[in-house]
């Protein structure tokens, strides 16, 4: 715990709504609350009641009425700061919104910095910075599978992780400083080869959750999507469908989209970044010819490649070209226009690609073969499971960072052993590790860092 001053800020969206709600935290919230809050029947002492109340009443401001409330009382440490804590519930215009604010920061107050009131909870050790940090993921959470994982997280399932990795290193630690110190009664005789095979499962472990990572990003950003075809297969006409509205003009003339077109999209749940990009073929038109290498480049760069394949026309060289794009990516072809009498079956576009990737029939007019891409996708980036988070996935590139850290310093420790060095250099690495993994957790983390990470909060938070 540390002494604080009194912050308060708007902790709801501005704008048009139903409630705002003004959040005052610090040792004086309650004598602020007193100085703004009055009962209906007189003025009533906020300081006088018990936690976790709610009152009705008036906010004041030189005996003027400001707006009607309902004020939420929480006594420290039984609150998110573990401080004294004051919520009023107004109206939640714009106007009466602030005016509430003003009214509090002009008796006692002053306005909390972004973040401020989770990085109090965190330096207050409500919280720890694992957990500090899935709040804002919580808030910026753009599909289910994120806000679970962020929800988890908020838990403690990543600091439950951690702590254990912890634990088993400080014990080894602690077992080699005791037998250097008191070799009568600790013996490292045969220790070497117990240490290396302690050591490559916490590396292990660890290496299973850097690997999470790259499902996190995905989970947490989106699938950077792009799709690629011939003119006119029915590539805008996709994109329009998944957006569930007509982002992309469609014409029956080829070559009608020029430039890239981004919109994002959920499917099932799964956010989608979905780039869709000008028709590939030979061309002489110069613009055009700008727009297909403009879809080259995307495709190279993009977590997936939807191909879509016309299935009323025959495949050609651009299609020879098309596919080249797709080595070492993950794509799903998707053979559209299954509503028309199809020239080019799906048998035919499984043996073009060589089996390589999943071939799905739709057909972008009738709004079908959906349900199969989304649980292709779900197969493709998160092994068919989505409905699970037992598992800590990581999105955070500091923690990844800090784990590959802890990672190195145990293969320091793997390589010492089969060198035959003495136990002092296990013990370095050891730590080393063991300080690593404390980071993700807000142990031994600098100013600098703590005041960065909560700067990117938005206000009231």
């Amino acid at each position: 715990m540390y002494d604080s001053d009194t912050i308060a800020a708007i902790s709801t969206a501005v704008g048009g709504a139903g409630i705002g709600i003004v959040r005052i935290s610090g040792s004086d919230a309650l004598q602020v609350g007193d100085h703004v809050f009055f009962s209906p029947g007189g003025k009533k002492q906020l300081s006088a009641q018990k936690s976790h109340t709610v009152h009705y009443g008036y906010v004041k401001d030189d005996g003027q009425i400001v707006d009607e409330v309902l004020v939420t009382l929480m006594r420290a440490p039984r609150s998110f700061t573990t401080e004294d804590t004051v919520e009023i519930n107004c109206h939640g215009g714009v106007y009466a919104t602030r005016r509430v604010l003003e009214t509090v920061l002009k008796n006692g107050a002053r306005p909390a910095e972004p973040g401020e009131f989770t990085k109090r909870a965190f330096l207050n050790g409500r919280i720890d910075l694992s957990q500090a940090e899935s709040v804002i993921d919580v808030i910026q959470a753009k599909n289910e599978y994120a806000l679970q994982n962020s929800l988890g997280q908020l838990r403690g399932s990543l600091r439950r992780e951690i702590h254990a990795l912890r634990e088993r290193i400080l014990y080894q630690t602690a077992f080699i400083e005791s037998a250097l110190d008191d070799p009568e009664h600790y013996s490292l005789d045969g220790y070497p080869p117990k240490l290396h095979l302690e050591v490559e499962d916490l590396s292990g472990k660890i290496e299973k959750l850097i690997s999470s990572s790259d499902n996190g990003r995905i989970i947490k950003e989106g699938i950077s999507t792009v799709i690629l075809g011939k003119p006119n297969v029915g590539k805008s006409s996709l994109l329009n469908v998944l957006a569930g509205e007509d982002r992309a003009i469609v014409t029956d003339i080829a070559g009608t989209t020029r430039d890239t077109l981004e919109e994002t999209v959920s499917l099932g749940g799964i956010t989608l970044n979905v780039i869709d990009t000008a028709g590939i073929r030979n061309t002489e038109d110069y613009i055009e010819q700008i727009g297909v290498c403009k879809a080259q480049e995307m495709a190279k760069t993009a977590d997936l490649v939807l191909y879509v394949v016309d299935s009323s026309a025959a495949l050609d060289e651009n299609d020879d070209k098309i596919l080249s794009l797709l080595d070492h990516k993950k794509a799903i072809v998707l053979l559209n226009k299954s509503d028309l009498k199809p020239v080019t079956t799906s048998e035919e576009v499984r043996s073009f690609v060589g089996g390589r990737y999943p071939v799905i029939e739709i057909s972008a007019k009738e709004e079908t073969g959906l349900d199969a891409l989304e649980q292709t996708l779900k197969t493709l980036f998160y092994h068919g499971d989505l409905t699970s988070h037992d598992e800590v996935t990581i999105t955070s590139a500091r923690q990844k960072a800090e784990l590959i850290h802890a990672k190195d310093s145990l293969e320091n420790v793997l390589e010492s052993i089969s060198m035959g060095l003495s136990e002092d250099f296990f013990s370095i690495d050891l730590m080393d590790a063991y300080a690593a993994l404390g980071r993700i957790i807000g142990k031994e983390v600098g100013e600098d860092l703590v005041n960065e990470i909560f700067g990117r909060f938005c206000m009231g938070k």
